[in-house]
This record gives C-alpha cells, sequence and structure tokens, in this order.
C-alpha cells in the first residue's frame, strides 16, 4: 500500500475531484463523474486506519472527536500541492473517508462554464440569493467565484461561515473574514448572530440546516446585508418549499412574508456529463420578480416553474430550458439532456 502524499499527489495530477479510502478495495478516485482505482491492492481495516490517521496528522488534527462520533469534517493544506477537504466515518466498525480535492486559486468562471447570468449576482447589495444543488454539484465553486468577484469589484466587509473552509480567500478591494465552524466559532447560528455584529455586508452561509439559522439569516437580509446562503435542494421551488416546511404550521405564514420580502435569486445547479467527456454545470435561475413574490407570500409555489419558464427576459431560465440550451451548444448529448431533466417527456419532445 502506498502513503497518504502518494495518492494525493496523483489526484491532483489526474485532475479528480475525491479520493475515496474505504476497507474492501483499493483507493479509488473520481474522475469526470467515473471511479478510477489508484491501485490494485484491497485496502483492510488497518489500512484505512493507517491513512486516516495520516490525514489526521497532516491535518494537526486531534482524532477524539472522530472516534467518539464516528464522523468528522475538516480541510487541511499540502503547501505546493492542493487543499483537500474530508469527510471521515465509521463503516461496518472500520475508518473510512471521502477526501474533496480543492484548487489553491479561485477558478476562472468562464473556464468551467458559469455563465454571466450568475457572475452578475455580484453586483447586488442586500437581500438573499440562494445557490442549491445536490451533494457535489459545485455550489461551493459557483459561491467562491461569486465572493471573489465581490472581492475584486467592491469595498466591503465579507464574513463567510464555512463547515469546512474549502477556498481562501485573500483580500482585494474588499476584506474577507472566513470563519470555520467548530474551529473559529461553535455553530452556524451562533457564529450568524455574533457575525450582525461585525459590520459585515456580505454574509456566505455555508449550511442553513435549521429553523433559528434560517430565520436569523432572514432577518440579516432584512437589515440590508447580502446573505449568500446554501441549501441541498433541487430546484427553485424545491428550495422554497424546504425552507417554508422546515418551521411549525403556525410560523409558516410569516416566514412566507419575510422569504418574499427579501429573496432575490435562486440559483440551482447540477453537474452533468459532457461531450468532451468533462462534467458541465447546468444553471437554473430564479429571480424574485413582483409574480413570483406574490405566489410565495399566498403560498401558490406550484406556479412558479411556469413564471421562470416565461422570465426569460429577465434572465431566468428552467433548469430543463438549461438542458435544452446546453445541448443544442453541443456540450451533452441528447440522452444526458433527458436523463437531467425535471419533465424528461417535455424535453424530449423539444429536442
Amino acid at each position: 500500500m502506498a502513503n497518504l502524499s502518494f495518492y494525493l499527489e496523483q489526484a491532483v495530477k489526474d485532475g479528480a475531484s475525491d479520493i475515496f479510502i474505504i476497507a474492501g478495495g483499493p483507493v479509488s478516485e473520481k474522475l469526470g463523474g467515473r471511479l478510477k482505482k489508484l491501485g490494485e491492492e484491497r485496502l483492510l481495516p488497518p489500512d484505512t486506519r493507517a491513512l486516516i490517521t495520516e490525514i489526521y496528522e497532516t491535518a494537526q488534527r486531534d482524532m477524539a472527536r472522530y472516534v467518539s462520533c464516528g464522523d468528522d469534517d475538516f480541510s487541511f493544506a499540502v503547501p505546493g500541492l492542493a487543499r483537500f477537504r474530508v469527510n471521515a466515518y465509521m463503516q461496518r466498525g472500520s475508518f473510512a473517508a471521502v477526501v474533496r480535492v480543492v484548487s489553491f486559486t479561485i477558478p476562472d468562471y468562464k473556464a468551467i462554464g458559469i455563465p454571466e447570468r450568475i457572475m452578475e449576482l455580484a453586483e447586488a447589495d442586500h437581500g438573499m440569493i440562494l445557490v442549491t444543488g445536490t451533494a457535489g454539484s459545485g455550489k461551493t465553486t459557483t459561491q467562491a467565484c461569486l465572493i471573489d468577484k465581490i472581492n475584486k469589484t467592491r469595498d466591503c466587509h465579507i464574513v463567510t461561515l464555512e463547515d469546512p473552509i474549502e477556498f481562501l480567500h485573500r483580500n482585494d478591494k474588499s476584506i474577507i473574514s472566513q470563519r470555520e465552524i467548530a474551529v473559529d466559532t461553535a455553530d452556524y447560528l451562533s457564529a450568524l448572530r455574533a457575525c450582525l455584529r461585525q459590520a459585515p455586508d456580505v454574509i456566505l452561509l455555508g449550511e442553513m440546516r435549521d429553523p433559528e439559522t434560517i430565520r436569523t439569516a432572514l432577518t440579516a437580509a432584512e437589515t440590508g446585508h447580502l446573505v449568500i446562503g446554501t441549501l441541498h435542494t433541487k430546484g427553485a421551488v424545491n428550495s422554497i418549499d424546504r425552507i417554508i416546511d422546515s418551521f411549525q404550521s403556525e410560523q409558516q405564514a410569516q416566514i412566507r412574508m419575510m422569504l418574499s420580502a427579501v429573496l432575490r435569486t435562486v440559483v440551482s445547479q447540477e453537474l452533468v456529463p459532457g461531450t468532451s467527456g468533462e462534467r458541465v454545470p447546468a444553471f437554473e435561475v430564479m429571480h424574485v420578480n413582483n409574480a413570483i413574490r406574490s405566489m410565495i407570500r399566498d403560498n401558490k409555489n406550484h406556479q412558479i416553474n411556469n413564471a421562470i419558464a416565461a422570465g426569460g427576459s429577465e434572465g431566468m431560465i428552467t433548469m430543463d430550458q438549461a438542458m435544452i440550451e446546453l445541448c443544442r451548444n453541443g456540450m451533452i448529448t441528447k440522452e444526458t439532456a433527458v436523463d437531467y431533466a425535471y419533465t424528461p417527456d417535455l424535453v424530449a419532445r423539444q429536442l
């Protein structure tokens, strides 16, 4: 079995997104959405324990929480190589981990396929922007590109609350405070409450997990801050439903009012297989206009998709329209467009 450095260097050299260290098979990497073995030797539980202990030593992190809880999230950097985000966990009584490879530099948004309609969101100065999608859909990268653009073009104080920190930002025109949950602060809620006393102009909230954090984020957006938040949801309408449904039924009318007042844009994204072998990002964009604001307020969320589909002149696009656009531009196949569409039959007919 090779040591940790070999696997990290190989993954960075190959351009892999993740490394898998799990007993029962060889160390593997994810490359273009597919798994590739980094050797033939099957790992035994002592092997995974040795590799993950080496990760903790490299990160200079205590293993006590991992051993007691069975889960741990953290990040570390290898100078001259890359940053790595680790989720260490127990499976069938043995040590296991998935390691995400994160570049030291913020990627060029044009090179990775983020359209201008997304980057224009960096010009917003108040309200709430949600970046949503399933795990591994590229939300963190999109947020990092937005923060990078704000940093390069505006004089403001940006506070990021992340678990863990992935991309490192250097002060440019803005001042950036990056706080890692469980390292620099106890949890998202206490960090967000403290953040409101740190004169922020822009707040990046790595995850909106519970009703209290969501309510505090809505209040921050109400009081003139720009809040960029993340939800693990698929589609703009599901994101709105998730926020409202996280509250008790007697509180939902008030949350609908708050959300309709402060929500500016919901970006929902997917990473889909491209014709060139690379993964291509697809974006659904919903800007909250007066019609959508009324739908949120009046609990008519089922009508929102039609409003997005009709809002092309305002910069809106549904995921189905995004798939059709990518297919017609030759970036994805018709089969991929249909597979990843929200309404496959409709997309198949249009193509």
